[in-house]
């Protein structure tokens, strides 16, 4: 659905986008993350058709953005971090606004803005101005013009900033839903919650691309190991015995007693090895219940430092 080729941004002695190059296939929700700084907002404003690109293309269903822009924009919503509402006109008046620019007519207009109002939860607020609405409100506004017409791509730049956690909850799994139907790109600097919505993240840093891949994948990539943390019950010696006996480990730890007549333990392994269904089979033939596994590997925070502080690539 959206092809990037060898794109490339320059302002004046600045490369702020070296020559990148990535695709997002339809359906999919791509984490798209980067510092302050990075190129990661250029990116974004070259696919919208907000700027041009120096060099390079990006194709928005085959479409040239920049040759074709009145095509390619049709396809694309767009939820810029800071929404470009207008303060003195109601929710239900600036929605019909962007429909007029949109080009958006018939009998199902009307009836398209409430199902977007109802999905994003402002039709309470629909007859109030937009500048006496509070912070999460006007980002639930900017997501609905977002979503008029309803596009095939949707880009959304930072789209639960200034909401509460309760809120966010609720953003996070209509992105989700939406995902089902649109191809999504999302940008934020939450990155629990990137991890939790998007199937894919691309880690742009000094105007490169320095990591692209699922986030399990990445962090199985980069890691140097494999950790889990478990809770047995049974004896802290007898525990430890039967897991030693495994293949694939590098460092096992007793972390101690946290609940009575268990033992908790840190079993490191080689990277390659999934430990996971060796451990159960282990545990269970000594008739020790497992009553805890966590995995430690490496969260998207770490990944995201890792890789915007060093010049390694992963792809």
């Amino acid at each position: 659905m959206i092809q990037v080729e060898n794109l490339t941004k320059r302002y004046g002695q600045h490369l702020a986008v070296d020559s990148i190059s990535f695709t997002v296939e339809t359906g999919e929700i791509l984490g798209f993350l980067g510092p302050n700084g990075a190129g990661k907002s250029t990116t974004m404003n070259i696919l919208t058709g907000y700027i041009s690109a120096t060099e390079g293309q990006a194709l928005i269903n085959g479409i040239d953005i920049l040759e074709q822009p009145e095509e390619a924009k049709k396809m694309i919503g767009y939820l810029p971090e800071f929404p470009p509402l207008y303060g003195d006109m109601t929710v239900s008046e600036y929605l019909d606004f962007v429909s007029d620019i949109k080009g958006i007519t018939g009998a199902n207009r009307k009836k398209n803005m409430e199902k977007i109002m109802d999905l994003v939860k402002i039709g309470d607020v629909r007859g109030r101005m937009i500048k006496n609405l509070s912070k999460g409100y006007k980002q639930r506004v900017g997501l609905a013009q977002s979503l008029l017409g309803n596009p095939e791509v949707l880009i959304l730049d930072e789209p639960t900033v200034g909401l509460d956690p309760k809120q966010i909850i609720e953003i996070r799994n209509l992105i989700k839903d939406l995902g089902k139907d649109h191809t999504i790109i999302l940008s934020s600097h939450i990155l629990p919650e990137v991890s939790a919505v998007c199937e894919r993240v691309i880690i742009i840093n000094k105007g490169k691309i320095v990591a692209s891949d699922t986030p399990d994948n990445l962090s199985r990539g980069l890691g140097n190991s494999s950790r889990l943390n478990l809770r047995i019950a049974g004896q802290e010696k007898s525990v430890l015995k039967a897991i030693q006996e495994l293949h694939g480990i590098i460092h096992l730890e007793s972390l101690g007693v946290r609940e009575p007549g268990t033992v908790d333990v840190m079993v490191e392994a080689d990277p390659n090895v999934d430990l996971r269904r060796p451990l159960f089979h282990a545990m269970a033939r000594a008739s020790y219940p497992i009553l805890m596994m966590k995995s430690m590997d490496m969260t998207l925070e770490d990944i995201f430092l890792q890789v915007t502080t060093q010049e390694k690539e992963v792809r």
